[in-house]
């Protein structure tokens, strides 16, 4: 695969974002042009390892067929790169630009030298796939006359829809939102993952081949407006419950009701349908101009809060993180091919340390109270900690308050939300999640399946859609007796 001695003569070189400075003035995609040259040569590394755990349960969840068309783009072969792309990713466009590539984590080469560029090299093949013609709606040609229902339009109810419309079966899909995608649209910013460019492109090719989109749809037991899920149920053939973990882990400490308080998905949910309705003209979002910021949690939410008060113009801004940083390289319980727990910057960071001079993160620091001022925040009192014996232990004389206008809570996700269940009487686990078997994806309710975060807990876009594929499998089994989906 590659050029056989490709990883010995060429070093590891990630495709750049644009100048920190320049994209915190728009919100436009962070990333720059594919230079074909350099990513031919980035192929060329992909080693002939015997067994590629790149794309092993350590690696990729979807299993992509990455040493292929790693080899195939190192040989020009673009389109015969997308097709094995397509294989086993429906929206390559998505993992491309916001998964953090656990297949570069288990890169072979990642045992001593810096692992293949493989997520760089799986987003320029899509988008030129795009930009060629390549990708084009693909209609069924017959139909089965079953009938399915997608609630929830996040990865994994679109993975979902895709590929049970691809089985010849009618599949509506039903949205809360104003606009379909769920994470895709709103919890994602559009510097990262622009809407129209991207997002809708993949929607309305999924809407021309077949599928049906309903937005404004809450599903319930039927009041207040809301879609009874039971007869949703009688209605169709099989039912799907793909509504994402969207329960907030909150931070019970004195003062939390004060204004200036935000759960970070409030933050950016608002942000985004403010700037796709108007360009931010209506005020209907929660603005960082002029304040001094605290995000509370890091990971891919935090640091999506920190680039948005960036674009915002805040005053000042801070990230506390509760464990202490991690090591530059590997410690000797994170052994290749398991996920490198080492320290990394991202795009946030580098904006905010460009932006005022320093990598906004403060670690081993815990949250005490938050301070204010006539129902007003104006700080946050903080104690820094150690972490000994599985506990956190406060440190003696470290207490201080940090002056705050706004603070943001980006701590993850307790699990799914239960109004759209309750009514179905389903089982739910230990941690409030809908109780399915992997690689079954059944409920304890005839006809009902589940997929995504809403089952796993929180995790990836790429374990989002690997979840959808599989239980649109197991559907279509059910449904039809065999399956001919991968």
């Amino acid at each position: 695969m590659g050029k056989h001695t490709g990883f010995i003569e060429i070093k590891r070189e990630v495709a750049a974002y644009r100048a920190p400075l320049e994209r915190t003035l728009d919100y436009t995609e962070i990333y720059t042009d594919h230079e074909q040259t350099r990513l031919q040569q980035q192929g060329a590394r992909c080693m002939d390892c015997g067994v590629p755990f790149c794309q092993s349960d350590d690696g990729c969840p979807i299993h992509n067929l990455i040493p292929e068309w790693n080899d195939l783009v190192y040989r020009n072969q673009w389109r015969d790169a997308l097709d094995r792309l397509h294989q086993t990713n429906n929206f390559p466009e998505f993992t491309g630009r916001v998964c953090p590539a656990p297949c570069e984590g288990a890169c072979v080469l990642g045992i001593s030298d810096p692992a293949v560029t493989i997520k760089n090299i799986e987003m320029a093949i899509i988008d030129r796939g795009f930009a060629e013609g390549w990708v084009i709606p693909q209609v069924p040609l017959t139909r089965t006359g079953k009938k399915v229902a997608v609630i929830g339009s996040g990865p994994a109810g679109l993975a979902a829809a895709a590929q049970l419309n691809k089985a010849g079966h009618l599949v509506t899909v039903y949205e809360r939102a104003d606009r379909v995608g769920g994470l895709l649209m709103y919890g994602i910013p559009n510097m990262k993952l622009d809407k129209d460019f991207v997002v809708n492109r993949r929607v309305e090719m999924l809407r021309t081949e077949g599928v049906e989109f309903l937005v404004n749809q809450d599903i319930g037991d039927g009041s207040d407006g809301t879609v009874d899920i039971r007869s949703l149920k009688e209605s169709y053939d099989a039912v799907l419950l793909s509504t994402g973990a969207t329960v907030p882990r909150d931070l019970s400490i004195p003062g939390r009701e004060l204004s200036g308080v935000h759960f970070a998905m409030d933050f950016l949910t608002k942000n985004t349908r403010s700037l796709l309705d108007s360009n931010h003209s209506d005020d209907n979002y929660i603005s960082a101009k002029d304040k001094d910021v605290i995000v509370i949690g890091g990971g891919d939410t935090g640091t999506d809060c920190i680039a948005t008060s960036l674009r915002h113009g805040c005053k000042s801004l801070v990230n506390f993180e509760l464990f202490p940083q991690a090591p530059a390289t590997r410690a000797d319980d994170n052994p290749w091919p398991t996920w490198p727990k080492i320290y990394r910057t991202d795009y946030g960071h580098e904006e905010s340390a460009a932006t005022f001079g320093d990598d906004p993160r403060v670690y081993q620091i815990s949250s005490l109270e938050f301070v204010g001022d006539n129902g007003k925040l104006t700080g946050v009192k903080t104690v820094e900690v150690d972490f000994k014996d599985g506990k956190f232990v406060q440190r003696e004389g470290t207490e201080k308050v940090w002056k705050a206008d706004l603070v943001l809570l980006a701590m993850g996700f307790l699990g799914p939300e239960h109004h759209c269940s309750d009514p179905l009487e389903i089982d739910y686990d230990s941690r409030s999640n809908y109780q399915a078997e992997h690689g079954k994806f059944h409920t304890s309710v005839e006809g009902i399946y589940a997929a995504g975060d809403c089952r796993r807990g929180q995790s990836l876009v790429v374990w989002a859609i690997n979840e959808g594929r599989e239980a649109a499998r197991e559907i279509d089994r059910e449904l039809m007796g065999t399956t001919y989906l991968p």
